[in-house]
Order: structure tokens, then C-alpha cells, then sequence
């Protein structure tokens, strides 16, 4: 596997992907020089105080000027603006990735918005964490992780063997997925969970706030990721609306099943409903 090596790469958007992305690069020796950029000056000093990035800019555009790697770390919903912004600064032969959760549309018009010269190839590593910020920024994050990849048909071959090769020496698996069916993929198994996380914290709230200090392992354990970022997951929620709004109604569908065999007692069909997804479940 050919080891790729970028002279200077931009992380845009310094938090825990963005860092650990910056810390594994640092660890495989596949840059000379890592720049942040994000919109918290602090979080920058403290990132190069850390030694994660060499140096920071306020202006993305700066940010990447004379990059050959530059990466997406921001928000979903910051994507398309930020594009722009940079578009004029990026130099022929750079390539551009991101980390982010939402695909589809959103890789055509990154890919579309990439000046001549210039390849976008779209990427999701399945690697996070609860914890927000680059104090939980690890360079193992991306190790035995899988990386979704979303080639296009107008995806350059040789830019797209050089992102994929890029996560597997990051230690990551990677899979080549298109991008509109990696977000129904990914609206059932990773945004529907975490709107299902998020409501639950809400529903014992609204049923009696107290209640929450009584909570044991099995209600942290199934709500932990409520504690992920609340700009990161309305992003995500607004941008793949048309297949989270399809995996909640499966979801209500499922729920109000249970409903139904609690009403009435009927414990053979309770317990046939538990068996089933305790089976699917052994299965992942």
C-alpha cells in the first residue's frame, strides 16, 4: 500500500475529529506541516500549545492557501460557505476531504464547487466519541475504525486511491459507498439513534427532571451519545431530514408495536419482539 505524504495540510475546524485526524497524521509521519483553522482562537492556541497543529488563521481562506490536503472538520451545514470562501486560495493539484456525517447532495455540490485541478473526494470515518473538544482528541481515534468513502462518477481515480490510502494508513477499514445511499445507511444506524438518545434524556425530563440522578449503567449507557455536540447533530438532522423522517416513522411503527403488547398483556408477543432484536443485536 503506497504511503501518501503531504507536504502541508489544513484542518478546518480543530475539535475531536479534526484534532485526532491532525495527531494520527503527526504519529504515521504523513506531513511536514499541519494549519488550523476555526472560530475559536482559544481552542487554536491551545491546539498549538498542545503541538496538534504547527499554526492557526481565523480566515480559512489563509488557512489554505498553498495546502496540499485540505480538511473538512466543520460542521456539515458550514460546508458549502466555507467552500466558497477557500475555493480561490486552493492550489492545482490539492485535495480536499471532510469527516462528516452527511453525504448525498452535499458531496455533489462540494465536488461541483472544487476549481479545475482540484478533487474533492467525500469521506465519513465511523469513529467519535460523547466527549467534544480536542482535550479528548486521540491518535488512535481512527485505528480499526471503518471509513466510508463516497466516490462520484466524476471522482478522479488517482485522488480517490490517495484519500483511501490515506485512512488505511490512519489505521482505518475503508469501504466505498455512494453517497446518497451512505446517508439511508446511516440515517438508521447512527442519526436515527441519536435523535432516539436525545428524546429519551428529554422524556424522563418531561416525566419528572429528578428522576435522571437515579439513572444506572443502562440508562447511560443508552443515552451517552446525547452528550455529543447539539450544532454538530441539528446539522446533520437538517441535511438528511427526508431519511432520519423515514427511520423515525420505523421507529414509532416499532414502539407503538410494544405499546400495543404491553396494553394487552401479551407476553408471548412481548417477549417474541425482545428475542428477535436481542438476536439481531448478538449479530453486529
Amino acid at each position: 500500500m503506497a504511503k501518501p505524504y503531504f507536504d502541508k495540510v489544513t484542518i478546518l475546524g480543530v475539535g475531536l475529529l479534526g484534532a485526532s485526524f491532525a495527531l494520527a497524521l503527526r504519529k504515521k509521519k504523513l506531513c511536514r506541516e499541519i494549519v488550523g483553522y476555526g472560530r475559536k482562537e482559544n481552542n487554536l492556541k491551545k491546539a498549538k500549545r498542545l503541538k496538534i497543529i504547527d499554526s492557526y488563521n481565523l480566515d480559512a481562506k489563509k488557512a489554505c492557501s498553498d495546502s496540499d490536503l485540505v480538511v473538512f472538520s466543520i460542521p456539515v451545514g458550514k460546508f458549502i460557505d466555507t467552500a466558497v470562501k477557500i475555493k480561490g486560495s486552493l492550489k492545482k493539484g490539492a485535495l480536499v476531504t471532510d469527516v462528516g456525517s452527511v453525504k448525498g447532495r452535499l458531496v455533489r455540490d462540494m465536488e461541483s464547487l472544487m476549481p479545475r485541478g482540484i478533487n474533492f473526494v467525500g469521506s465519513h470515518p465511523i469513529a467519535g466519541s460523547n466527549k467534544n473538544g480536542i482535550g479528548a482528541a486521540n491518535a488512535e481515534l481512527f485505528s480499526g475504525a471503518q471509513c466510508i468513502v463516497t466516490p462520484t462518477k466524476k471522482t478522479d481515480i488517482k485522488a480517490l486511491k490517495k484519500i483511501t490510502a490515506l485512512w488505511k494508513n490512519l489505521g482505518a477499514e475503508t469501504v466505498n459507498l455512494n453517497a446518497d445511499e451512505h446517508d439511508r445507511v446511516y440515517a438508521a444506524v447512527s442519526h436515527l439513534p441519536h435523535i432516539i438518545a436525545y428524546a429519551l434524556v428529554n422524556a424522563v425530563s418531561d416525566i419528572d427532571s429528578s428522576y435522571i440522578k437515579f439513572a444506572g449503567q443502562g440508562f447511560k449507557d443508552s443515552t451517552r451519545i446525547a452528550s455529543s455536540s447539539p450544532e454538530i447533530w441539528r446539522d446533520i438532522s437538517l441535511m438528511n431530514k427526508k431519511n432520519i423522517l423515514k427511520s423515525i416513522k420505523v421507529f414509532k411503527r416499532n414502539l407503538e408495536t410494544l405499546g400495543r403488547h404491553i396494553q394487552k398483556s401479551n407476553s408471548t408477543a412481548l417477549e417474541k419482539e425482545f428475542k428477535k432484536a436481542k438476536a439481531l443485536k448478538e449479530d453486529v
